[in-house]
């Protein structure tokens, strides 16, 4: 069984995390191959657009506690082996960020703790009904800590410390709301519904995209002044496109614009 299945159609890559019987957690094995498949799109032009879900109950429940809790003989070693874990961890969910395509979370069931930093650190998400939310590692005495980054960065302060303090889970609905994820469909138009925003953004030009998505996250932590500095670089750039300026005529002829890159 291949635990990270990826198929591509559409400029669009689908990735499925399939480890049902353990939830989709975030295995070491399910790390390394969220890593690899993230670092391969990132070299395949091919690719405008990613989906990642996964198989069975859950989209996923976070780590996975019994590989993070076996075999660690002492605190030296445990230390070591937890350090690892989380930086590998966020070496991940950066590269989501980094990734010059838009990755877009197909969330159903459950998505916990380093879940739903997961679907936190996404770039878009949608969710079927019935979908639950938490950051609930407070209730085993662990402090979601690394989750809390992307989660405090998606929802306002005082929602984020109310879920990391209380455990408790949020609906779909409430994460619509707050703004966790893009939006909620009933749970049989999920694949399809997920698919077609895919493939809107995919149908863009695809430099136009990967540019702009690297000027959302670094104008978000400058100052006002120098966000408006810097996006006015990239927009400079971007006009200067042959491409853009093939897609500024179509738009002007009344056209729809195509465009191979």
């Amino acid at each position: 069984m291949t635990i990270l299945e990826r198929r591509d159609t559409n400029a669009v890559a689908h990735l499925t995390m399939n480890a049902p019987e353990r939830l989709n957690a975030l295995s070491d094995e399910m790390l390394a191959a969220l890593q690899s498949a993230l670092a391969e799109i990132a070299q395949d032009n091919t690719v405008r657009a990613v989906v990642l879900s996964g198989t069975g109950k859950a989209f996923c429940a976070g780590h996975d506690l019994k590989q993070m809790t076996a075999g660690r003989q002492n605190e030296d070693e445990g230390k070591a082996y937890f350090k690892d874990l989380f930086t590998r961890c966020a070496t991940m969910m950066q590269s989501i960020q980094k990734l010059p395509q838009p990755v877009i979370a197909q969330v159903h069931g459950i998505a916990t703790a380093a879940g739903c930093q997961l679907v936190a650190t996404c770039d878009m998400a949608v969710a079927a009904e019935g979908t639950r939310f938490g950051v609930n590692g407070v209730n085993i005495g662990l402090f979601c800590s690394t989750p809390m980054v992307a989660l405090s960065r998606n929802i306002g302060r005082k929602h984020a410390m109310e879920m990391l303090t209380t455990g408790q889970f949020i609906t779909a609905e409430r994460a619509e709301a707050l703004g966790l994820i893009n939006r909620v469909v009933p749970e049989a138009d999920l694949a399809t519904t997920t698919t077609a925003l895919a493939e809107t953004v995919a149908s863009k030009l695809g430099l136009a995209v990967k540019i702009g998505k690297e000027a959302f996250y670094e104008q978000l932590q400058k100052p006002l002044a120098e966000a408006y500095d810097y996006t006015g670089d990239v927009m400079v750039e971007n006009m200067l496109w042959r491409e853009t300026e093939a897609g500024i005529a179509a738009f002007l002829n009344k056209e729809t614009p195509t465009w191979d890159q």
